[in-house]
């Protein structure tokens, strides 16, 4: 019985070593040495300290600040744990609302939130991504249509001028990988603090 037991413990415990220990290491070595700052969360920083990661969205929703796409995320209610309340951009618990096109509750967000949108910005035209959800509920990114659109709100909140915003936001555009794939994008958190750096 021991001659048929002792390979496949030698088996169980010599590829719990290679999977368990050894090939977690490589990789996390060669993350490391190759990829430091992706390896890390891609964490942005001001004055050495942790603000957020350039990979998940957060909740900017007053006037001088640039906003995101909406965000579909939950969390369970405290005050009863059995119901889920609305967290936008909750890292731990990332999705979308699985809403089908047609239900009220998403008919009713998006109406009233295109409302909101217009108020802003009479007679534009609202980019779609700014009423959306992403399937994450995490998208640090928007659309250069969805910034431009709020440059007006924006520069009135800060007494700057539009001109100055437009440039801004061009320079934080990250265009299509090789000019192919992907879409144009702005990362709210970086434009956000490119926007405090400015002084107003």
């Amino acid at each position: 019985m021991l001659r048929q037991l002792r390979p496949a413990i030698v088996m169980l415990l010599g590829l719990s070593v290679i999977t368990g220990l050894v090939y977690p290491l490589a990789i996390t070595g060669i993350a490391q040495t190759a990829f430091p700052w992706q390896a890390n969360g891609s964490i942005i920083e001001r004055d050495g300290r942790p603000v957020g990661s350039a990979l998940i969205g957060q909740n900017f929703t007053t006037p001088p600040y640039f906003h995101p796409r909406p965000s579909a995320t939950t969390e369970p209610d405290p005050k009863n744990p059995g119901k889920t309340v609305s967290v936008p951009y909750a890292a731990n618990n990332s999705g979308g609302s699985n809403l089908a096109p047609t239900a009220k509750a998403l008919v009713d967000r998006v109406r009233a939130d295109a409302a909101a949108l217009q108020a802003e910005s009479p007679g534009t035209p609202i980019p779609g991504d700014l009423v959306t959800t992403s399937g994450s509920g995490l998208d640090p990114d928007i659309s250069p249509e969805a910034a431009a659109f709020q440059i007006p709100r924006v520069a009135k909140a800060r007494g700057i001028d539009e001109a100055a915003l437009r440039e801004l936001v061009a320079a934080h555009t990250v265009p299509r990988l090789l000019g192919v794939f992907g879409e144009p994008r702005v990362n709210v958190l970086e434009l956000n603090m490119a926007l405090d750096a400015m002084g107003k």
